[in-house]
This record gives structure tokens, sequence and C-alpha cells, in this order.
């Protein structure tokens, strides 16, 4: 199993919401995630279309995915929105990863949206900052 799987099963095994959200890796390498999941009733607003926070925490979720694959630890420090589309219970959102800039301290990720009509629904642009903390150090 290589690296990037490993890092993302061990992030996967502590992260209930994003199994609460129903999130299936699809993709994932050093820099790049492709990730899934379904809208269900109970993730829409009073609009009946799926509240905005839930194709935030799926970009979220592929931010950290995409960020962390390399094995060192990195977390988030600046990340935004645009909803271009709505999206309502029973759509599947896809959520892919591009990796804009990397360097020793931070990395800059565009991640793009689509449902299961590959129709764009969201653009999200996430910062993180890198560590020097391996996920799976070696003994």
């Amino acid at each position: 199993m290589d690296l990037a799987k490993k890092v993302i099963d061990k992030m996967i095994s502590g992260d209930a919401f994003s199994k609460w959200l129903g999130i299936e890796v699809l993709e994932i390498t050093a820099g790049f995630c492709k990730i899934q999941m379904k809208v269900r009733d109970e993730m829409t607003n009073g609009f009946n279309i799926a509240h905005g926070g839930i194709a935030y925490s799926l970009a979220d979720s592929c931010l950290a995915f995409a960020s962390n694959a390399d094995g060192l630890q990195a977390v988030s420090i600046e990340t935004s929105i645009s909803h271009t589309q709505k999206a309502i219970s029973g759509d599947i959102l896809i959520a892919t990863s591009k990796q804009i800039n990397k360097s020793s301290k931070t990395s800059l990720y565009y991640i793009t949206i689509t449902n299961q009509n590959n129709i764009e629904i969201a653009h999200f642009k996430g910062t993180v900052y890198r560590t020097k903390k391996e996920w799976l150090p070696k003994k």
C-alpha cells in the first residue's frame, strides 16, 4: 500500500465528520484527491437544497486529504468557497483537488465540486500550513 493511501486511511479512521458525510475516496496521490458523497435529506436546509456547509465540508475534506497525502501533517489556515449551482437530496457530489503551489511551509489548492451530471456546483480555494510532523513516523 502506498504512503498516500496509508495516510488517508489513518486520517479517515479518526474523522467522524467525514464518515457522517459518507465520503468515499475515489483517488489519492500526494497533492491530489478525488472524493465523493451523496446528499441526504438531513443535509438540506429550509429551501430544500443542500446546506452550503455540505459542499464546503466536502471540499475541506478533499483539501485535508490532498495536502496530507505526502505524509506530512498539514492544517488549513485560509479557505473560501463560491457556490455556483444548487445541490439537492440524492445528488452525488464529487470534489477534485488541484495543487497550485507547494512550498516547505504552505500549499495552495483549488477544489472543484461537481454533481453526478458533471455540473460544477462550487469552487473552493484553500491554503494549508505544512508542519514537519510525519503521519507515519519511522520507528
